[in-house]
């Protein structure tokens, strides 16, 4: 029998942990004698009951475990211990707050089993309940970042998904520092299926996701799969050159032929800060660059596992 690894990424989730067990069950009984279902939460160093709950479940079901971090690493780093430590012949990575519906798992199973697919992905077709500057600004990003990257980014795509062991061995080889799953997903190719469905609200807790963090997220991905802004500086400095040689010759010219009286200084005030942002615009993305790079370079583990109750990796720490 196929089994079944599912990665449950947390912080902060002491409420909605409990409600998302009741429907996980529902899950592994539609699946039953078609597959096993393990659950794999990653306390992503939260600071509330967390654990206590993902141990009380553990004690009373063995299909619940669990992995613990030191500190809080950040979703993307949980999803990859997630990856790391899951044994299963497939691997689904989910969300606890119920957006990302468990009950299309067992569909997502049918697919990945009888169609020639190795990965089922899922896309929200609406951002119902969304406030709308944060639709508005996701949906230039996803805009932004099919112009800019080869890697298929989907619109709407969630990080909710059914991978084959394949597919999953292939992205721990990615061991990056600075990751952006969405991207690495598309990176790694292979057949990807998508499923639509709509949007659903939290079922406890509030986001984690707040604007600002979502557009460091949104920078760390254009950085991650696109060098076309490296290349937007070069063109913006040649640019300006040539227009800073077209004035030059024009003052030179007018000078030679009505002399060269003493006027003008606001606007010559106003396009020295003009240029002088954009220098600073383009040196900032240069400097995007090099801190990702730096950060590469240190080779520092992508998050520290404090306690777990996986035995294949007690097995392999001793």
């Amino acid at each position: 029998m196929d089994k079944i690894s599912v990665i449950v990424p947390c912080y902060n989730e002491q409420e909605a942990i409990p409600i998302f067990y009741k429907e996980i069950v529902k899950t592994a009984e539609e699946l039953r004698g078609k597959a096993e279902l393990q659950v794999l939460f990653v306390n992503d160093g939260s600071k509330d009951a967390s654990l206590a709950e993902m141990k009380r479940l553990a004690e009373q079901d063995p299909r619940m475990k669990y992995v613990s971090f030191s500190r809080n690493f950040g979703k993307e780093a949980a999803m990859y211990a997630g990856l790391s430590y899951a044994d299963g012949d497939y691997v689904a990575i989910m969300d606890v707050d119920l957006q990302d519906p468990p009950s299309l798992l067992p569909e997502m199973y049918r697919i990945i089993t009888e169609e020639p697919y190795d990965c089922v992905a899922t896309r929200r077709v609406t951002r119902k309940g969304e406030p709308p500057i944060r639709s508005f600004f996701a949906r230039r990003f996803y805009a932004m970042m099919h112009r800019l990257s080869k890697t298929d980014i989907v619109d709407g795509a969630r990080d909710y998904r059914l991978m084959t062991r394949q597919f999953v061995n292939e992205l721990l080889r990615l061991g990056e520092y600075n990751r952006f799953s969405k991207g690495l997903f598309g990176w790694v190719g292979f057949e990807t299926k998508w499923l639509e469905y709509e949007n659903v609200e939290r079922s406890a807790g509030e986001t984690k996701w707040s604007f600002w963090k979502l557009l460091i997220y949104s920078i760390d991905g254009i950085v991650g799969f696109s060098t076309v802004p490296l290349a937007i500086a070069a063109f913006l400095g040649v640019f300006f050159c040539m227009v800073a040689f077209l004035a030059l010759c024009f003052i030179v010219v007018r000078a030679l032929l009505f002399g060269d009286p003493v006027s003008g200084w606001p606007s010559l005030t106003s396009i020295i800060i003009f240029l002088g942002g954009i220098q600073l615009f383009c040196i900032g993305i240069l400097g995007e660059y090099l801190a990702k790079t730096y950060l590469e370079t240190k080779r520092r583990p992508i998050f520290i596992c404090k306690e777990t109750n996986v035995e294949k990796a007690e097995e392999e720490n001793e």
